[in-house]
């Protein structure tokens, strides 16, 4: 794909990196995870050379993705605080969703559906380290009844995160020219301006 010299760079090497880490870590967690809550998806746990190793490491790949989190958190939290012009487009979400969005409220770098999923995968993502612990008998050991909290807290951490993705993936490709920035780092010009205009005047200097 030939890129245009006039695109924006909205992703660096390392954030896009960062992101496709964090990406490939929730994948196998949810298999390995669903694994291990019915027995419908126990096939899964063959991905993973069987029962045994899909045990052992899918606690290993959720510190992983919890550092990668923690990154992530670290770079995008102050891009992420929500603001009045935020509420006000979250309020106004059904035109986006019927087509017509040309007259919602600008938007910086993220606007007020990625600020919600940001916060709610971030408070996923301390649910699941915690609970993940309270857990993880090979190198810990609580009372059994923390430990059964964990399982639910666990539980219900990991499905809000698996339909948070499910929208997330949905909300990339139905948002035409999304994706090529985590795969190029880049955007169109018309498409900054037309999804993230605050963002756009911000980093072309344009009124």
């Amino acid at each position: 794909m030939i890129r245009n010299p006039k695109d924006l760079q909205r992703y660096t090497a390392s954030e896009r990196t960062n992101h496709w880490v964090l990406g490939i870590c929730f994948v196998l967690l949810a298999l390995s995870g669903l694994a291990f809550f019915h027995p419908a998806f126990y096939p899964l746990t063959q991905l993973f050379g069987g029962a045994v190793w899909t045990r052992i490491l899918h606690p290993f790949a959720g510190v992983l993705m919890a550092l990668s989190f923690v990154v992530m958190f670290l770079r995008f939290a102050a891009l992420n605080k929500m603001t009045d012009v935020d509420r006000e487009w979250l309020g106004r979400a059904g035109e986006l969703v019927d087509g017509n969005d040309h007259n919602m409220p600008e938007q910086g770098k993220y606007n007020g559906g990625q600020k919600v999923m940001f916060w709610v995968i971030a408070t996923c993502m301390l649910l699941l380290l915690l609970s993940g612990i309270l857990l993880w008998r090979a190198y810990f050991s609580f009372p059994i009844d923390l430990v059964r909290l964990g399982a639910v807290a666990h539980a219900a951490a990991a499905a809000v995160m698996i339909g948070m993705m499910i929208v997330h993936i949905y909300a990339a490709i139905w948002v035409r020219g999304t994706i090529r920035a985590m795969v190029y780092g880049t955007v169109t010009r018309a498409w900054a301006k037309q999804h993230h205009r605050a963002w756009y005047r911000q980093v072309t200097g344009k009124s």
